[in-house]
């Protein structure tokens, strides 16, 4: 499909979905949200798309939530009947990547402000870098709305002193993305005019791996998160198990023992 807000470009075996509304500091509007969701579907879906990278435009990867957009009480607006779908009963994802159902990785590239629903990339991706001019904060109980998701997020990936003092001080005190990396927020630092660049060669290391090998060892370490520690070793064991029946599993020792670079098929 065409898309408005958003870019969406595949190059090898990696798709890159770039938040395209500088104007707006990439803020999620309600068509941003339906784009987003037919990209991360068309790279789960393609069979070529081993990695997507997600990135912006402008000055600010994501502000959060089109405040235009938001009703003056507050409610989340849906197109269909209240309650009528699951979505409604969930919390709200916007523009989170269905990180929970989809086998590909995702490398978040923020290049700029991130906060409110933008800190959902920054909590569910697989790999996240980060532009030395990013910077991290959740604005919420500034403009009176709870934090909500957001936060609870980053509590699990933060130290819950930190993720409770940004979420109280809300759009008064913002994290650099040096600090991020220090607390183990985001795994590396990058001059910002090399940020997308360092983003596709790390897609390549990827993707230079057996493809299945890594969708399943993603999935053991996503889904184990939520297990007690022996559940999630067997869940892990079986995911294992699943891959040595491909044809990669085999190509992989092969071109080991013939010494040069394997052939992956995704099979």
């Amino acid at each position: 499909m065409p898309y408005n807000s958003i870019r969406y470009e595949v190059e090898g075996h990696t798709a890159t979905i770039t938040l395209d509304r500088p104007e707006a500091l990439n803020a999620l509007s309600p068509d941003m949200i339906t784009e987003l969701r037919t990209a991360y579907a068309e790279a789960e879906n393609d069979d070529t798309v081993w990695l997507m990278i997600v990135t912006g435009t402008g000055r600010a990867f994501c502000t959060g939530a089109d405040v235009k957009a938001i009703p003056g009480d507050g409610k989340v607006v849906h197109e269909r009947p209240y309650l009528s779908t699951y979505e409604q009963w969930e919390a709200p994802q916007e523009g989170t990547p269905p990180f929970r159902t989809m086998a590909k990785p995702i490398l978040t590239a923020v290049n700029g402000i991130c906060c409110g629903a933008g800190l959902d990339w920054v909590t569910t991706s697989d790999i996240v870098i980060a532009s030395e001019q990013a910077t991290f904060f959740d604005p919420h109980v500034s403009i009176g709305l709870v934090a909500g998701r957001e936060v609870v997020r980053l509590a699990r990936v933060l130290p819950r002193a930190v993720a409770l003092r940004m979420a109280l001080m809300g759009k008064h005190e913002r994290m650099s993305a040096q600090r991020a990396y220090d607390l183990g927020m985001i795994s590396e630092v990058v001059d910002h005019d090399r940020l997308l660049e360092r983003a596709h060669e790390i897609a390549a290391v990827v993707n230079s791996n057996a493809p299945l090998a890594v969708r399943g060892t993603r999935l053991a370490i996503q889904k184990g998160l939520d297990l007690p520690l022996h559940e999630a070793e067997m869940l892990a064991e079986s995911f294992r198990e699943r891959v040595t029946r491909t044809e990669d599993a085999l190509e992989g020792p092969n071109a080991f023992a013939e010494k040069r670079t394997p052939e992956w098929q995704c099979r």
